[in-house]
């Protein structure tokens, strides 16, 4: 790069942050969309609008039912906010609370009926048909874009169901699912393949037995959901067995779409609203503020670090990571993804992990430059060289985040999108923006040594670092992890027995009870908390207390765990000496959990393929499954650990328990493979010499070694970011951040100590065939 180029680029980086920073400030156009202050919110940062839904009936539901309504509402709901929440209310009633949103009554008209999934007969048992073929005001009948014609009842969907024209309801669909095959002609077709219940074949095999064959509309059946027709397949044959096909769709999207909405629609109950109601934020406003002080004040830190360690480069990445904050607002507005509290938490976490490209790139750059390469040499060798550890770490990391997108649901889904946002957008800045700024403060003339975090006096291209001997101490290392996580197993087994909980569950995992108080008064947020929230932690004894308000009322719902009689009592009494509220303006229901069992199965489920498919990415870069093993294990052993501290602690698991896993899992993946990147360097090095090879324990610990400061500089910068969290957040940001704190500490460790460890045990008891020889 030339001396004006140098400059050019300068110019253009001063004037991408001044550009960003507008678009963040203000947005794209005068509506403000683009702006930081558009991006959408959770519930517990901005409220939404909570309904809740009875089931129809006087017979009491069985929990089994219960459960798998509440498990496909959520899925119908995820169209509007990964975050959202859906819970059982009681034994008949179930809740739903959607952040970001406002309108009750347009979110009651897009879900519509839940239940009410029907297969229509053609005609009454008058002959008259129950639907025919839209027309407009002109009387011309109606097509869609792609050119079918569009449908519509005849009379009232009551009627339809009263005159039994109704063949099946949404228990009858067992299953649900698009499929495609080749034809004779070789073309692909598209279909939705249906099981049904065995009465619902029986019935569907009678009506399709009368409509075969029948002319028009007449040997039809049409499907029924949501107030519309989604679908009026012909009948060509009698349909028996309990198999059915609808055939004709034109694409995957429209025969997924159909099976959605049926298998969404095949609830095994149906349900009324109740009630529904705009609520206010979970937390207070200081929760925003709170959080975004710490994260000012972690970046500040951070940048002073990176200048104090790496000089010029750390400068640099400091640029760069400005500008990496911006992009991960404006990508997350531009996608209209929902940010809750937990997410400006990882958001902030990820400023801290972004760092680790940069320290990967400079640690090398300094190692070129003491083995006395100069400047242009060792910048062009440090990008070059940590290339491999950057994309194996991240792309191992981005697997994780994009099955987990796919699997998961709720939290998980919404800390993955959160996750590969920002580890997209960290490799951008540090493989482009920092080398691009990095190689222009070299073209317009800082080519100094010292300017680059060299010393002349530590150049010596004859000395070599020395080696720590890690793998001395492996037998310590491992006694360590294995003593840590027998305690932690042993503490879990005695708490379950002693209090049937092997965790401390908060309401999020066990349910709890929802009170709700009319105050003689409208409570802001800062009452309710300063004056409110201490009383009812004195009842509890337990400290997550969560609160919602009721706009345009007075009405506070208060969610703690549950509370028994005495409790209930007490909580009335302090209601009225405190704040004079009566015992008749206090209503109390017990609630479910917000994390279902389903949603905890699809979690795990989530986790495990992806523990799978980057096992298999780590066999596959690394060309040797015993990385992949040690990986995994050092995965494990981390989780383990952090679960001892919850479990010994006592610390509450709660909805951010999951985010916190997910991020230590990520975070300790990228910090093993930059040093099994290293190992495998350092041993196709020295498999390659004629003589004088070092033995494998050497190459382990010299590869260790290396990668020490890296290792120690990214847990540090990381760290600061929680640890402002911890000491200026909100005590449901305290929850996330002290656990995160140790699972830092720990993949550190893990890393550095136990699977560099555990690949040499592997290598030395399952020798690679050449070795055998």
């Amino acid at each position: 790069m030339k001396k004006w180029q140098g400059f050019l680029v300068l110019l253009l980086v001063i004037g991408a942050l001044a550009g960003f920073g507008y678009l963040v400030m203000y947005g794209v156009d005068e509506t403000g969309v683009g702006s930081a202050k558009k991006t959408k919110l959770g519930l517990d940062l901005a409220g939404g609008v909570s309904i809740t839904y009875e089931v129809v009936g006087d017979e009491e539901p069985s929990a089994a039912d219960l459960d798998d309504t509440v498990f496909k509402l959520r899925k119908r709901i995820d169209q509007y906010s990964t975050e959202a929440n859906v819970y059982p209310e009681g034994k008949k009633r179930i809740s739903i609370e959607i952040p970001g949103v406002t309108d009750a009554n347009a979110i009651l008209k897009d879900l519509g009926s839940p239940g009410s999934l029907y297969f229509i007969k053609a005609t009454d048992p008058n002959g008259n048909l129950n639907y025919n073929y839209k027309l407009d005001e002109s009387g011309q009948q109606v097509y869609d874009e792609n050119m079918k014609p569009e449908f519509e009842l005849s009379k009232p969907i009551e009627d339809i169901v009263a005159e039994g024209s109704v063949v099946l309801s949404g228990t009858d669909v067992v299953s649900s699912e698009a499929k495609a095959y080749t034809d004779e002609y070789n073309t692909t077709q598209h279909i939705v393949s249906l099981q049904l219940s065995t009465d619902g074949s029986v019935r569907f095999a009678d009506a399709t037995g009368e409509a075969a064959g029948l002319p028009g509309l007449r040997g039809t059946i049409a499907i029924y959901y949501d107030n519309e027709l989604l679908s009026v397949p012909n009948v060509h044959e009698r349909i028996a067995g309990g198999q059915a096909q609808i055939t004709g769709m034109r694409d995957h999207n429209e025969a997924e779409n159909l099976a959605q909405n049926i298998r969404i629609g095949g609830l095994k109950l149906e349900l009324q609203e109740l009630r529904s109601n705009v609520v206010g934020a979970q937390l207070g406003s200081d929760a925003i503020k709170t959080s975004l002080i710490a994260g000012l004040i972690g970046l500040i830190l951070v940048i002073l670090l990176m200048c104090t360690v790496y000089r010029l480069p750390g400068f640099a990445s400091s640029i760069a990571l400005v500008l990496y904050c911006m992009l991960v607002i404006l990508v997350m507005n531009l996608f209209e993804m929902t940010l809750t509290l937990p997410g400006i938490a990882g958001i902030i976490l990820s400023v801290g992990m972004a760092v680790d490209a940069n320290v990967i790139i400079f640690a090398r750059i300094k190692e070129e430059l003491k083995a006395g390469a100069t400047v242009a040499e060792a910048i062009k060798a440090g990008f070059e060289k940590a290339l491999s550890a950057i994309i194996d770490g991240n792309i191992t990391t981005l697997i994780a985040a994009v099955v987990l997108m796919l699997m998961g649901s709720g939290t998980v889904k919404g800390f993955a999108y959160t996750l590969a946002v920002g580890i997209v957008l960290s490799m951008f800045t540090a493989l482009a923006v920092t080398r691009l700024i990095v190689n222009a403060f070299y073209a317009v003339g800082f080519k100094a040594k010292g300017l680059w975090g060299v010393s002349e006096k530590s150049i010596d291209t004859e000395k070599k670092d020395k080696l720590i001997d890690f793998l001395k101490n492996k037998k310590l290392f491992f006694g360590i992890s294995i003593g840590i996580i027998v305690i932690g197993i042993i503490s879990m087994i005695i708490f379950r027995i002693t209090t049937g909980d092997a965790l401390n569950y908060s309401l999020e995992f066990k349910g709890g009870t929802a009170t709700t108080v009319a105050f003689d008064r409208q409570m802001t947020l800062p009452e309710i908390e300063s004056q409110v929230y201490p009383e009812l932690e004195k009842i509890t004894g337990d400290a997550n207390v969560q609160s919602q308000t009721v706009n345009d009322s007075n009405e506070v719902i208060f969610k703690t765990r549950v509370l028994n009689v005495d409790e209930r009592q007490a909580l009335n009494d302090v209601m009225l000496s405190k704040f004079g509220v009566t015992e008749d303006k206090i209503t109390s229901e017990t609630i479910g959990s917000t994390i279902s069992g389903e949603m905890k199965k699809e979690s795990l489920m989530a986790i495990a393929v992806a523990t799978l498919c980057m096992l298999i990415y780590i066999w596959f870069r690394f060309s040797d499954i015993r990385f992949g093993a040690s990986a995994v294990c050092a995965l494990i052993h981390d989780v383990l650990v952090v679960l001892t501290f919850y479990s010994l602690v006592r610390y509450s698991v709660s909805s951010t328990f999951i985010a916190c896993m997910l991020t230590i899992v990520g975070y300790s993946i990228n910090a093993t493979i930059v040093i099994f990147d290293r190992v495998r360097e350092n041993n196709n090095e020295n498999e390659s010499r004629k003589r004088n090879k070092d033995t494998l324990d050497m190459v382990v610990n010299r590869s260790i070694t290396q990668t020490l400061s890296r290792s120690i500089f990214t847990s540090l910068t990381t760290v600061i970011m929680v640890i402002m969290l911890f000491i200026l957040g909100v005590s449901s940001i305290r929850e996330f951040a002290l656990p995160l704190i140790i699972g830092i500490v720990c993949g550190t460790y893990s890393s550095v100590c136990v699977t560099g460890a555990l690949w040499y045990v592997l290598r030395e008891k399952f020798p690679p065939a050449e070795d055998e020889e």
